[in-house]
């Protein structure tokens, strides 16, 4: 993992990219999409990781793509072109939705575009207090259903809120986003950064098994019926309880101490 266009780094299974364009709040090129798209694969591969952090460097998140390096470029292309632009940029979604490691959003300032996108591709969202965000699609005469923005919104915000961000395209402040369940914590500032970590960590230690699945079952199931849900809920369960985790959670409870799940990993590891 030596990305040319981000910051990463690795620590007691806490994978964070780091975005590092902050003369630009954080613009996307073409290279860093794909560079992000591939990124998201590899730490699939890396059972060093166990939970994600994204976040950026400055004022902002992320900006979305570049008005010079991107928007600017795709005027005169193929459409051929035009249309692999656009199917990298859902690939990059896809790919953190088929993680099967919980990602951390930490939005520490300006998060719009593509920005956004990835920050509702994340499962768990921590934002400072000045962390305004806008899915602004249709403010530059495009469809607000960019990057997956229309099968993600709807299932974390509902579909009237959804169709009011996506059509609208305003910004709206830290306090609305949490108020309508966006953003899952919303915090100073300057306490972002243990906000997130405290997080991050939490999910490092969890069941990285059950909380693969979870990430697998929650997007499924949205497009199963209740039957079929059912069914794949009662298989997965039983899957799980036949894991290491389930009686190392049992034997911690029994001996009255926190369970070690990286320990129980290890063990399957070995």
């Amino acid at each position: 993992m030596n990305p040319e266009h981000f910051r990463y780094e690795e620590a007691d299974g806490v994978a964070t990219i780091r975005l590092d364009r902050p003369e630009r709040l954080n613009a996307l090129t073409f290279d860093s999409y794909a560079e992000l798209r591939d990124a998201f694969i590899t730490l699939g591969e890396r059972d060093s990781v166990r939970s994600v952090v994204l976040t950026g460097t400055g004022r902002g998140f992320c900006s979305g793509g570049d008005v010079k390096d991107i928007i600017g470029k795709l005027f005169d292309v193929p459409e051929s072109e035009l249309f692999a632009f656009t199917r990298m940029t859902c690939d990059l979604i896809q790919n953190m939705r088929e993680l099967e490691k919980p990602i951390v959003a930490s939005l520490n300032g300006v998060t719009c575009g593509a920005g956004a996108v990835m920050a509702a591709a994340a499962d768990i969202r921590i934002a400072a207090d000045t962390a305004k965000i806008a899915f602004l699609f249709t403010k530059v005469g495009l469809s607000g259903a960019d990057m997956g923005a229309a099968w993600l919104l709807p299932r974390i915000v509902g579909h009237g809120i959804a169709s009011e961000l996506l059509m609208g395209g305003e910004f709206i402040s830290a306090e609305r986003a949490q108020a309508i369940g966006l953003y899952n914590e919303v915090v100073p500032a300057d306490g972002l950064s243990e906000a997130t970590e405290a997080w991050a960590r939490r999910l490092a230690d969890g069941p990285a098994r059950g909380l693969a699945v979870t990430k697998r079952m929650l997007d499924a199931e949205a497009s199963m019926s209740l039957p079929a849900a059912m069914q794949a809920e009662g298989w997965i369960q039983a899957e799980c309880m036949k894991h290491p985790d389930y009686l190392e959670a049992y034997e911690a409870a029994t001996e009255k101490r926190p369970p070690d799940f990286r320990r129980s990993a290890a063990a399957v590891d070995g």
